[in-house]
């Protein structure tokens, strides 16, 4: 099972490495304004599943929201101790 960190571990490898057809390259690429748009997506997305939808829904909402948040936490340079000291 991924965690919050090893998730983390595993996106910063793929931008360092930058495999081919991966999708986390890609939105890399694609930038801060794309990342922003899927943050925003996947956050409405985990309310909507919240009040409709029920637990396993809203958690598979969630670890999206967290994959896209994570990201661009890479694309901007900002470490797990840099959030973690603003928790």
């Amino acid at each position: 099972m991924k965690t919050f960190e090893s998730l983390f571990r595993e996106l910063s490898e793929k931008a360092e490495t930058r495999p081919a057809g991966s999708k986390t390259v890609d939105e890399l690429d694609k930038g801060t304004h794309f990342i922003g748009k899927k943050i925003n997506e996947e956050a409405g997305e985990t309310w909507i599943a919240a009040e409709y939808e029920g637990a396993d829904r809203t958690a598979e909402e969630m670890s999206q929201l967290i994959y896209h948040i994570q990201v661009m936490m890479i694309k901007d340079g900002i470490s797990l101790e840099d959030l973690y000291k603003n928790l």
